[in-house]
């Protein structure tokens, strides 16, 4: 088993695959922003398994993605994918239920934390509005539910904006009770939600650079928010970049095949052209051209490309 190195002086930045199905060029163009800026920028890489939701995460894509990552050269500095393979990782978010556990009470000492039975239908009926985020309007928040297997719970957000700089979009600013309401940390089958996982986790980590897509945006001041209830003085820097799309709008999602690492490599394609397809068509390289995973680097640190 590989030995990590020393972490580099530079930031850390996370690549956080879900093993809900397999990598598309999304995610390789995600890691491509996320090992790129790394190396530009002389810091190291942690890889997280995001696997919070039980009922759609499988062994098999997990081995998938560090099988393709292996494939493409992507090597991160903390998460080894030999660690994942031998058993039980800091870095696997359904091996440290604890962690967010702990987090729960920390946030339920100080901040009003409440049990929830509404589920997304009840929520869903509140609004005119079924193709946009519904703030949650607080329904159960005075009516003193037990916390029990099959409720929700949540924490209350005050209503407030959130105001950050993103390294690539510029000044933004959020309402996180506007946008959620008060934000569900755990659903009522018992999955700890992304928000509220990724936060502790980048929180206790101690991720300080955020790479992701801009469908990402939007959960930004809510985790920022989250993350000062939780204790934590100053939130990551983060960067959004721009997704690879088809041509009717629509992101990429893990049950397009032909777009997937794994046909891909059963086609032929070689690491280097998968590379420099996702970095074309994100917009990081004008012409296409093969890469490789050492080359990311210089795609951020030259003018021809940018984050």
């Amino acid at each position: 088993m590989k030995t990590p190195d020393p972490l580099r002086p530079g930031p850390l930045t996370r690549f956080a695959p879900s093993p809900t199905g397999y990598l598309h060029l999304g995610h390789v163009a995600n890691a491509i922003h996320v090992w790129g800026v790394a190396q530009a920028w002389n810091g190291s890489v942690l890889l997280r398994l995001e696997d919070h939701d039980r009922g759609r995460c499988r062994p098999e894509y997990e081995a998938a993605i560090l099988e393709d990552l292996e494939w493409l050269g992507l090597e991160p500095d903390l998460g080894l994918p030999d660690e994942f393979r031998s058993g039980r990782s800091p870095f696997r978010q359904s091996d440290n239920d604890q962690r967010y556990e702990s987090a729960l009470q920390q946030l339920g000492a100080r901040f009003r934390v409440y049990a929830c039975d509404c589920s997304r239908r009840d929520i869903a009926g509140e609004s005119d509005a079924p193709h946009q985020e519904i703030p949650y309007s607080g329904h159960c928040r005075d009516r003193n539910l037990a916390l029990q297997k099959g409720r929700g719970i949540r924490v209350m957000m005050e209503p407030g904006l959130e105001q950050f700089t993103d390294m690539l979009l510029g000044e933004q600013e959020q309402d996180p009770h506007a946008q959620c309401g008060d934000m569900l940390l755990k659903d009522r089958l018992g999955n700890w939600t992304y928000q509220f996982a990724v936060t502790v986790d980048d929180l206790e980590q101690n991720v300080d650079l955020v790479i992701r897509g801009q469908d990402l945006l939007g959960s930004t001041g809510r985790q920022i928010r989250l993350g000062r209830m939780l204790g934590r003085s100053t939130p990551p820097a983060y960067l959004h970049h721009a997704l690879i799309l088809h041509g009717s709008g629509a992101k990429l999602s893990k049950s397009n095949r032909d777009t997937g690492v794994r046909d891909l490599r059963a086609a032929g394609v070689s690491p280097r052209h998968v590379l420099g397809q996702a970095a074309h068509l994100s917009g990081v390289i004008d012409t296409p051209r093969d890469l490789s995973a050492q080359d990311l680097g210089s795609l951020f640190a030259s003018s021809e490309g940018s984050p």
